[in-house]
């Protein structure tokens, strides 16, 4: 009787003991990894903090509204690294890519257009400059005087451009800030080391919904250089085309030929104190060798 009572009391306290527990493990387990801030980022509407720049890059008007975003990105694995040997350094998550982040696409408009707005799936004509923060100007349109024409959506761009341009209007300019993520990425571009921020200056020239036509070289004058045997080639006259001087009397024109059967002409008799050569073989005839060899 007494063991009997003993188990039951055993039983009752497991049963009130065991689902506080479960209560408490669940409470306290680890909260998960925040995001890592890669690139600047900003609460929704206020000012984005912007990297440190070079010095050479040129400096913004002064009077124009800070550096905002015009959206942001955080990406979150779908893998998570559960155990990491002391051996490996404090960034291997980052080396295996499963480490969250957080970017933004900044952008400051240093003039405001009044032309046509900028719409996706359209023809820009676009004058640019982009930097490096360390101040490398790595590409200018306005270097070569001559815009650039892409198709806006068709990923012919980096992202930053495909999706930079929303809100202005053509006549205006606008500074990108464009994180590596929205740029070329981890791999190396030209002149562009992997994992670059990119800082561009950009005016919209035009937008349009078909492409420009494409500039046609100047067509050469008439006759210019042709190429031999050329059906456009000019067929050069057997007298000189230099026009005759007035007053000056024509030249006779060749005489006409003579009419079949009427007997040749004699060629007046040669000097014979000239040595002559000697008339070609006839069609048909072989010259034997001077000296045959047996």
């Amino acid at each position: 009787m007494y063991h009997r009572s003993i188990m039951n009391f055993t039983a009752l306290l497991l049963a009130s003991v065991l689902p506080a527990a479960a209560q408490t493990a669940a409470t306290t387990a680890k909260a998960p990894t925040s995001a890592r801030t890669v690139h600047h980022t900003t609460a929704t509407g206020g000012c984005a903090k912007l990297p440190e720049m070079s010095p050479t890059i040129p400096a913004l008007p002064a009077g124009l509204p800070c550096a905002k975003p015009l959206y942001t990105i955080t990406t979150q694995p779908s893998a998570r690294l559960d155990f990491v040997s002391p051996l490996e350094g404090a960034d291997f998550a980052e080396k295996l890519g499963i480490e969250p982040s957080t970017f933004s696409l900044d952008y400051v408009d240093t003039k405001i257009g009044t032309g046509q707005p900028a719409a996706g799936h359209k023809y820009y004509t676009i004058h640019y400059t982009g930097y490096l923060l360390n101040g490398n100007k790595f590409d200018s349109s306005l270097d070569r005087g001559e815009p650039i024409e892409v198709e806006i959506g068709q990923h012919q761009v980096i992202m930053g451009w495909d999706t930079g341009f929303g809100g202005m209007r053509v006549g205006g300019k606008r500074r990108l800030f464009i994180p590596w993520q929205l740029a070329y990425g981890e791999r190396p571009h030209g002149n562009i080391p992997p994992k670059s921020e990119l800082i561009f200056d950009v005016e919209l020239v035009s937008v349009s919904d078909t492409p420009a036509k494409p500039k046609v070289p100047p067509t050469p004058p008439h006759n210019m250089f042709p190429k031999p045997g050329s059906p456009t080639a000019p067929v050069t006259p057997n007298k000189s085309t230099t026009p005759a001087a007035p007053g000056a009397t024509p030249a006779p024109s060749a005489a006409p030929a003579a009419p079949a059967g009427s007997p040749a002409t004699t060629s007046p008799a040669s000097d014979p104190t000239k040595p002559t050569s000697a008339p070609p073989p006839t069609a048909g005839t072989t010259t034997p060798p001077a000296n045959p060899k047996p």
